[in-house]
């Protein structure tokens, strides 16, 4: 018997099925040990000893792999061919050795790149030994996360409290998303115009051009900033002749995209199906290890863990042929393709990401996957078939038009493109980049000519605002850590998991925005260890840590340099105190936490006592706005208090202490819109926010003011009872013993007093008396059931009235035209529909109860 160790229960049942009965899988759940999460660990001191741990289920596992292998003739390692497979296969192999189990026993070391039948075959007549520079690789980086982690976070513990831990890649991760916050809040928008001309050519088709100079001047996308210079060009084009100058062909050849690797897979399966990073390679992960096709289990695609663009020729053969079968053979490039990757130092597994099959379509395997896995393998087959197909010949067309108006030029331009080949775009184009699709107008471009005269048809002037770089999605943050060298194709969607779980960020609408506890984190490291947080450093590490991997360094030389700098910069801020610390970040962070106030005032003085100064205050959770005089003054604020976007999140923000009973009062946004809440326990006061009042405006001083209603406005001076003035659903209104009067505005509810509101009162219930006395206009006769029938007067129109049912009459009668015929026909019409309604009301009652 054979004993095989792979690294998940799907894999080593698709792999058992392959090698038959003489071998025995077994599926490792990951990691059998790591560093134990506490100090001592990795050990500098002792030459960066470590020490690791091994939990409850991992032994438990470990010893029936020990018995098995006991049994066998040889231990064969077949985890993923990248650093972690190798170092699973390290750490079961050194365990097994430390256990004295291995001798006499064949060890092997096998990796493949595919879970297919052949695949697995051949990788098991191939073995090699366990990469030793993959492991070194292994380690450097799972110390120097470790001792970067376990180093800093008693540091944020004692200085900061909020931020909880900072880590190697993470950091620098968080950094990215609060330069690019801070960018968008510096960011000041300006106004500026675009003018577009659709002009008619001599068939009467309409094209559009763009202005791109004015009187000799080239005009950019923001070069005309104000509407004067908008309409100036307006009126001069309103009169001009429209002339078309030159007209400019070019037949130019679009690429296919290379196949997908791990960050460029995670990147469009956001653009186009909106999956997160994680649950991208979850999807993909289910793919590789194999799916169950009708009795048959496979993988479906190549391991997922990859920066490589390269193929196998093989599998390149396979591409051409499906290629030539399914589109001919002018879809099948000269030479095969050949892609070089961009990635620094790619090299941790050698293909891209492709399917294992290529006779085996989406279409083929719709009926035996979920719609998540047949999108992304869908997504895959595409892309690398695409990759070795012929370019698509694209046409682009520039027409040059001149505009002159009494002497006045102007210029405009059109352009289009018309797909003369479509080549690999007849099975695969990037959504981000359908630019080329051709359109009714591009197809009209070939009907003008040069020195052909065009018609004005319309004018088109448009305002816009310039605006910031938008936010970072899952997507474009991988591309940039890709961009700059941080990370490697493992560790993207782990450091994603990572900053949401330890709420650094949130994610709204695909969007990555840091939250308060985040930018905190990045100021410290910014201002205390932020060489250790730079682009250039990290990536230059990553890069120690790849020629670790290709055997050019020794692990241990890269952990000495690094400790050697980053323990002095540990031993630099140990001895500072809190208050130094504080008072380095509310410097650092001033743009976002102290801004400027409208009427000039000292943004850093207490708007509640006037005396105190504000600062950042530590607290268990997290760090927060208080006020220098506590504990006479309990003022205190969210981090986010002054970012109107923070107004539109579920979150609670703290305005302050209330004065009485001390305890938190917070603006919050529930079910039905915000509200402001004392307290936190289930019974804690209340009260929604008036409708015409902006969160943005509310303050603790406002809070405070809806907090304290209902208002006792006085005694009535005829009954002796209470008058009170609150704000209701609909509205304010005062209350007297259950009679209820709305009133003009919000402010009459904190100021009027007794003498307007008994006035309210008194002229409230001379008009109900006025109203409730009905007055009989007509006698119209006896009802055939017996009872008058008689028309009255009502409060707001007249109305038929017959024992106890009245009838409002139509707007368009008279009530001096009505006759009994016709009341009666009104009161039966009413009495049909009340009975329909009462019919009609218990049947929906009783289908609600089934």
């Amino acid at each position: 018997m054979n004993v095989v160790i792979v690294e998940s229960l799907a894999k080593a049942k698709t792999i058992n099925k392959y090698l038959g009965s003489d071998y025995k899988v077994f599926a490792s759940f990951g990691h059998v040990r790591d560093l134990p999460a506490k100090k001592g660990s990795v050990l500098p001191d002792n030459d960066f000893a470590i020490k690791w741990s091994i939990n409850n289920a991992s032994e438990k596992l470990l010893s029936k792999i020990a018995q098995a292998v006991k049994e066998s003739e040889s231990l064969i390692l077949a985890t993923d061919p990248d650093r972690e497979g190798e170092a699973i296969s390290w750490h079961v192999l050194d365990i097994l050795q430390q256990r004295n189990i291995l001798k006499g026993k064949k060890i092997k070391r096998v990796i493949f790149n595919a879970i297919t039948e052949r695949a697995v075959l051949d990788a098991m007549i191939t073995p090699r030994q366990i990469d030793s520079d993959l492991v070194d690789a292994y380690l450097a980086r799972r110390a120097l996360d470790y001792l970067v982690g376990f180093t800093l976070s008693p540091i944020l513990w004692r200085k900061l409290s909020g931020p909880r831990s900072a880590g190697r890649v993470q950091s620098v991760a968080l950094r990215l998303i609060c330069d690019r916050e801070s960018e968008i809040e510096s960011f000041i928008r300006e106004d500026y115009w675009s003018i577009f001309v659709n002009l008619r050519t001599m068939h009467n088709n309409i094209c559009t051009a763009r202005l791109v100079s004015f009187e000799g001047r080239n005009l950019g996308r923001f070069d005309i900033k104000t509407s004067e210079d908008a309409q100036k060009i307006r009126l001069m084009l309103e009169g001009a002749i429209f002339h078309v100058q030159a007209i400019e062909s070019q037949l130019i050849k679009r690429n296919p995209a290379p196949p997908f690797t791990t960050s460029t897979l995670q990147q469009m399966a956001s653009l186009r199906f909106n999956f997160s990073a994680s649950h991208t390679m979850q999807v993909a992960q289910r793919l590789y290890e194999g799916i169950d096709l009708g009795g048959e289990t496979a993988g479906l695609i190549t391991y997922m863990r990859t920066d490589s663009v390269q193929i196998d020729p093989q599998a390149i053969d396979s591409m051409r042929k499906v290629i030539n079968r399914t589109f001919g053979n002018d879809y099948v490039p000269e030479k095969p393709r050949h892609y070089i990757t961009k990635a620094k130092n790619a090299q941790e597994a050698h293909e891209a990401i492709r399917p294992t099959n290529f006779n085996c379509p989406p279409d083929t395997v719709y009926r035996f996957l979920d719609s998540d896995n047949w999108r992304l393998y869908d997504l895959v087959w595409k892309r690398t078939i695409a990759s070795q197909m012929q370019a698509a010949d694209i046409e682009r067309t520039i027409i040059e038009i001149k505009a002159e108006n009494n002497g006045t030029v102007a210029n405009l331009r059109v352009t289009g493109s018309i797909v003369c080949f479509d080549g690999f775009l007849a099975l695969y184009a990037d959504t981000c980049e359908d630019d080329i699709a051709e359109t009714e107008e591009n197809s009209l471009l070939s009907e003008i000519h040069v020195h052909e005269n065009l018609r004005r048809d319309k004018i088109i002037v448009s305002k816009h605002k310039t605006e910031p770089q938008a936010r970072y999605s899952e997507a474009t943050l991988i591309k940039k850590l890709e961009e700059v060298g941080v990370g490697r194709p493992s560790t993207y969607a782990p450091t994603l998991s990572i900053l949401r779980k330890r709420e650094y960020i949130n994610v709204e609408k695909r969007r990555l925005i840091p939250k308060p506890n985040g930018r905190i984190l990045i100021a410290f490291l910014e201002n205390f260890f932020n060489r250790y947080v730079e682009y250039d450093f990290t990536a230059d590490l990553e890069e120690k840590l790849d020629l670790i991997s290709d055997g050019k360094l020794k692990w241990k030389d890269v952990l000495r340099d690094f400790w050697q700098h980053f323990s002095v910069s540990v031993a630099d801020i140990k001895d500072l105190r809190v208050t130094e610390v504080l008072d380095i970040l509310n410097k650092a962070l001033a743009p976002i936490v102290f801004p400027p106030k409208e009427d000039n005032s000292e943004p850093y003085s207490c708007p509640l006592c006037h005396i105190g100064r504000l600062s950042l205050k530590p607290s268990r959770y997290g760090a927060f706005v208080g006020c220098s005089n506590y504990p006479e003054c309990k003022y205190s604020r969210h981090l986010d208090f002054y970012k109107k976007e923070c107004r539109q999140k579920a979150e609670p923000i703290i305005l302050g202490q209330d004065s009485q009973t001390g305890e938190d009062v917070s603006l919050r946004k529930g079910r039905f819109g915000f509200y402001i809440q004392r307290g936190e326990k289930k019974e804690s006061k209340r009260i929604s926010i008036p409708k015409n009042w902006q969160t943005n405006d509310i303050d603790l001083q406002k809070a405070s003011l809806l907090l304290s209603l209902p208002r006792e406005v006085g005694l009535h001076p005829e009954s002796g009872n209470i008058i009170k003035a609150t704000i209701g659903r609909y509205g304010p209104y005062i209350n007297h013993n259950s009679q209820y009067i709305n009133l003009e505005n919000i402010d009459e509810v904190f100021s009027i007093g007794i003498e307007r509101a008994a006035a309210l009162l008194a002229k409230k219930q001379h008009t109900r008396e006025k109203c409730s006395v009905s007055t009989t206009l007509a006698n119209l006769g006896e009802h055939p059931e017996g009872g008058k029938v008689s028309i009255q007067n009502g409060r707001y129109s007249p109305y038929i009235k017959w024992n106890k049912i009245n009838v409002s009459l139509p707007k368009d009668k008279d009530p001096t035209s009505i006759v009994l015929e016709t009341a009666l026909a009104l009161i039966e019409a009413k009495i049909a529909k009340t009975e329909t309604g009462k019919v009609y009301g218990k049947k929906r009652k009783r289908r609600q109860n089934i």
